[in-house]
């Protein structure tokens, strides 16, 4: 009996390898398929949350495609540009004027560097750090957003690209540069369009007449500060001045020419340019200081 049991045992052996082997290899297939369905499924989920928490920027992403495109209505050198959102003499106060309309701010502006064409400029501007007034859209869907403009004369130069904002506050002081381009736009003239075009004709060119035309054009009122910081004319027609309006720099540019009743004269300065505040240290007061309209 014995003997029997071995060879039954024997027997059997060599069937019992391949049948282990064929098990161990199933369960390494089902644990294997386990591990991709999960890894699918985490995939998945995260895909499907970054989506649902994601904010969405087509609204303020809108509000860029709409200032590029005021941008190439404004530079349109030609007989039909209409004037477009500003129209008139182009200049830094445009861009600020067209900024603050969609509750953004200027962050800065300079010449493009290594570019052959001296009119070619870049522009940088924060968006959605207040959603227009009266909007359909959720005041939610207007993430704060930063773009990056370049523009020479022409409507085909503009050129928009979505930005990351800059990391730390334009003066150096600790802290969120969105917090301080808030508090900046909340401390601007108040009054309806502060940055519009309108004539300082009449007005005389000293700090007096500065803010004579300020009160008269209701730019400020009793409630404001007005600092004066520093001023230098550009020729006999023309006088800068720095100066501050509740603490925010501002550019005040007086233009004794009749002709010049379409320039904006009244813009805050860009963000990289507050903490400075002097008229000597600005690079684009007047920018083109031509109606790009008649240009062409």
């Amino acid at each position: 009996m014995t003997v029997h049991a071995a060879a039954v045992q024997q027997d059997r052996q060599p069937a019992s390898g391949p049948r282990r082997e064929r098990g161990t290899m199933v369960r390494v297939l089902v644990h294997a398929v386990i591990a991709l369905a999960s890894c699918a499924m985490g995939v998945a989920g995260t895909i499907v949350y970054q989506r649902a928490t994601a904010a969405d920027t087509s609204a303020v992403d809108a509000q860029a495609a709409e200032f590029a495109e005021d941008l190439r209505g404004d530079l349109n050198a030609g007989f039909y540009s209409g004037g477009r959102a500003y129209g008139g003499q182009f200049t830094e106060g445009t861009l600020v004027a067209q900024a603050e309309a969609r509750g953004g701010v200027l962050l800065s502006l300079g010449r493009a560097q290594g570019q052959p064409d001296p009119n070619l400029h870049t522009a940088t501007v924060m968006l959605g750090l207040v959603p227009p007034a009266g909007g359909t859209v959720a005041a939610d869907a207007y993430p704060v957003r930063c773009y990056r403009f370049t523009f020479a004369l022409g409507p085909h130069s503009v050129d928009r690209s979505a930005m990351t904002c800059p990391a730390s506050r334009t003066d150096g002081e600790p802290g969120s540069l969105t917090a301080q381009m808030g508090a900046l736009l909340a401390r601007r003239p108040t009054g309806p369009y502060a940055y519009r075009p309108m004539t300082t004709h009449g007005y005389a060119q000293t700090t007096q007449g500065a803010l004579d035309f300020l009160k008269d054009k209701r730019l400020v009122t009793a409630k404001d500060t007005v600092d004066v910081v520093s001023e230098r004319s550009e020729n006999d027609d023309v006088h800068l001045l720095a100066l501050r309006i509740n603490g925010v720099c501002h550019y005040l540019r007086m233009d004794s020419s009749s002709a010049a009743s379409r320039f904006i004269p009244l813009w805050a300065v860009p963000a990289d340019r507050q903490k400075a505040c002097d008229v000597s240290q600005d690079v684009a007061v007047t920018l083109y200081g031509i109606d790009p309209a008649k240009a062409g």
